[in-house]
């Protein structure tokens, strides 16, 4: 009856034992990423080099701020023809080309409508 608890107690410190050594081996794992972190930074950080000083930042061009240009398009007319055009027969080679419309006016809605579909108006009129 002895016997039966001290192999009990021997399993139960072998146990122990290796509970420990699992934490120690948890531990430096951690340790060795948290070191692989910080090196990895700071070489990430020595690579990156130094902030633009203020010769090397952005300059306005010469001829001043660029401006938006705002005009009305027209498509270019697909040619007639008696049989199928395909894309590459086309002018520009399929892209879509556009020309400056000759009426420059921007378009407007008519009033008493927002120009939404379903959008509760009178209606056409």
């Amino acid at each position: 009856m002895n016997t039966a608890w001290m192999e009990t107690a021997d399993l139960a410190a072998g146990r122990g034992a290796l509970g420990a050594g699992l934490v120690v081996a948890g531990v430096v794992v951690v340790a060795l990423l948290i070191g692989m972190f910080v090196l990895g930074s700071r070489r990430v950080r020595k690579g990156e080099g130094s902030r633009p000083g203020p010769e090397e930042q952005p300059r306005m061009p010469e001829g001043g701020p660029v401006r938006e240009t705002r005009e009305r398009r027209e498509p270019d007319e697909v040619p007639r023809s008696d049989e199928r055009l395909l894309p590459h027969e086309l002018k520009g080679h399929g892209n879509a080309g556009s020309r400056t419309s000759a009426s420059q006016e921007r378009p407007r809605w008519d009033e008493g409508g927002s120009g939404a579909f379903g959008s509760g108006g009178p209606g056409g009129r």
